[in-house]
């Protein structure tokens, strides 16, 4: 490069730049690239204004390289090909160097426009293109020869029939929000086709408080926990469908499940792949509850983890909320601040979460073989993702004491109990005695509490702070719920609270466990109609054929809960 830059030092810059073109545009035939080089006709490239068709096919042409895939013109030399085994994409170019569509074709499919693609290259954001191109080829990472990536292709396409016809399988509601509701009970979750390229999508999970944000009223963007429904090798050969399991119309069993029809020579084929559950995010996983995806599969399971972790350890690892700085060591301590001044500790001991059970590791991927494995699969994840929710709502960025002059209203200690259970320990100020709150998650559903304080039994007390929990799915909530009870409980009963005064106030209980949730946000939750209401504005006139009925219970059994009350009364008057 020194030698270079002093020959050139007397050439004027539009000559140099000539001379750069001209080798850019170059093809050698020894394959064989010094690796310095490379590395600086890229940086030229990225450097280099795309204003003419030539640079952007040669932009395109070094993209493709990059991510491993084929490149050539058309005869016309006005559409740029990116090829794979199993897609390819169009870039149709003007002759200024513009484009005018990008389209994506998948193996035996038609080509099929993408805007988001399109948009990014007229705006030039070509690493934000090759990192989308990225993506797309690594939905289809298979080993093999042409025709076995074609046949592990055909199969992910029966599959994804056989999904879509689960899920929309008739079933009883549960919740009056009705995204929310197929992301939780939905027997495989919110199904999405893919589009644009991307996989078929699946959201299976989403938290109260995610609710009370908004992002769920429209289905799109949602913050909550997603899987990516794909193919992968595998250095075993297992049985994949190679047409529909499911009859038309399906056949429905005592579980609400399709009837499938078995795997045989005829409607499978032994492939060295598997089909697989592309989490996102990654989803940190007990091993247990990794141990009961294995026998869901019949065997068929990820690489085992090397080394296992401390659930919380593994949370505040994959949490956005925390600083990389916090180390786990013998465990960590976290100041919750919430409203009024009041402030919780919460500690969670390193030795006793040490146990095998509470250990995990963060899953990437779920493999799997059979359609009928999905809904199964995603009980789990939903129940680990419960599990998550709640640890996680004990984290917060204030982990140090905040000065030596802080005290805080309430100290707890949080540790693991048996499978599924964990204790919150803690001490009330006018108490110098010792209590327990245990928790019990039995699914993503259902949570059972028991508080334990000496001296004191009441069953009715405990099935509020359940009702309070699966509510609101955050333990400082719910400890900031029993201790304004417990200190209470000797004291004559009060007045039921104003509704608005208690949407106010609860909307800033809300807002200090999750910050990106606005008041207004909440305020404007709490003003929904009670249930079987139809919702009119008493400012425009009532429509001639308005509905005004109440809505019909489509379901023969209670509603559990989570949820509904949130979505339809407002928030519990209780919690305050």
């Amino acid at each position: 490069m020194t030698d270079l830059k002093s020959k050139y030092a007397d050439k004027s810059w539009s000559e140099t730049l000539q001379l750069v073109r001209r080798c850019l545009e170059k093809t050698k035939g020894d394959s064989r690239v010094c690796e310095p080089i490379a590395k600086c006709l890229q940086k030229i490239n990225e450097a280099l204004n795309v204003c003419s068709l030539t640079a952007m096919v040669s932009r395109l042409e070094m993209i493709a390289k990059q991510r491993g895939l084929g490149s050539h013109m058309s005869p016309t030399e006005t559409v740029c090909y990116l090829t794979a085994d199993l897609f390819y994409m169009e870039v149709v170019l003007l002759r200024g160097g513009g484009v005018e569509d990008v389209r994506v074709a998948h193996h035996g499919e038609a080509p099929v426009s993408s805007p988001s693609l399109l948009q990014l290259l007229r705006m030039k954001k070509f690493q934000e293109f090759s990192l989308k191109l990225d993506d797309l080829a690594s939905f289809y990472i298979i080993s093999g020869d042409s025709d076995v990536k074609i046949k592990i292709y055909t199969c992910l396409r029966h599959l994804e029939t056989d999904l879509f016809k689960i899920s929309h399988l008739p079933r009883c509601l549960r919740e009056s929000d009705l995204h929310v509701d197929l992301i939780m009970n939905g027997r495989i979750g919110n199904v999405q086709p893919g589009k644009e390229g991307t996989p078929m999508t699946i959201e299976y999970y989403i938290s109260p408080l995610d609710v009370l944000s908004g992002s769920s009223s429209t289905g799109e963007g949602s913050v909550g926990q997603t899987a990516l429904v794909t193919v992968g090798s595998s250095g075993a050969s297992h049985r994949l469908q190679t047409e529909s399991l499911i009859s038309s119309p399906p056949q429905v069993d005592s579980s609400g499940l399709p009837v499938f029809q078995p795997l045989s020579e005829s409607c499978s084929e032994l492939l060295p792949a598997t089909f697989l559950l592309k989490l996102q995010p990654p989803l940190p996983m007990l091993t247990p509850f990794i141990e009961k995806m294995g026998r869901i599969t019949d065997g068929v399971v990820a690489e085992k983890p090397q080394q296992v972790e401390p659930l919380p350890q593994l949370l505040m690892k994959t949490s956005k909320a925390l600083s990389s700085e916090i180390s786990w060591t013998d465990g960590v301590q976290f100041v919750v601040p919430l409203p009024a001044s009041e402030y919780h500790s919460y500690v969670f001991p390193g030795a006793v979460w040490g146990r095998e059970s509470w250990k995990g590791v963060l899953v990437h991927t779920v493999p799997f073989t059979h359609p009928g494995h999905v809904p199964a699969l995603l009980d789990l994840l939903r129940h680990q993702s419960a599990i998550n929710v709640l640890l996680a709502s004990c984290f917060s960025g204030h982990n140090q004491l905040i000065d030596a002059g802080l005290l805080c209203d309430l100290r707890c200690e949080i540790r693991p109990e048996s499978d599924h259970c964990l204790s919150v320990t803690f001490s009330l100020d006018d108490n110098n005695h010792l209590a327990v709150l245990q928790v019990t998650v039995v699914d993503s559903h259902q949570m059972s509490c028991r508080l334990m304080m000496p001296d004191f039994v009441d069953h009715k007390l405990d099935d509020y702070v359940s009702r309070v929990l699966m509510r609101c799915m955050s333990i400082p909530i719910t400890m900031r719920a029993i201790r304004r009870k417990v200190s209470g409980r000797t004291t004559p009963p009060e007045p039921a609270a104003d509704p608005e005064s208690s949407a106010a106030m609860e909307s800033d209980v809300i807002s200090a466990v999750h910050p990106s949730v606005s008041r207004e946000a909440v305020e404007d939750e709490s003003v929904t109609s009670p249930p079987g209401c139809s919702v009119m504005s008493v400012a425009a006139p009532e429509p001639d054929n308005a509905n005004t009925d109440a809505i019909a219970n489509r379901s023969p059994c209670a509603s559990l809960g989570v949820y509904s009350r949130w979505v339809t009364s407002g928030l519990p008057a209780e919690l305050l």
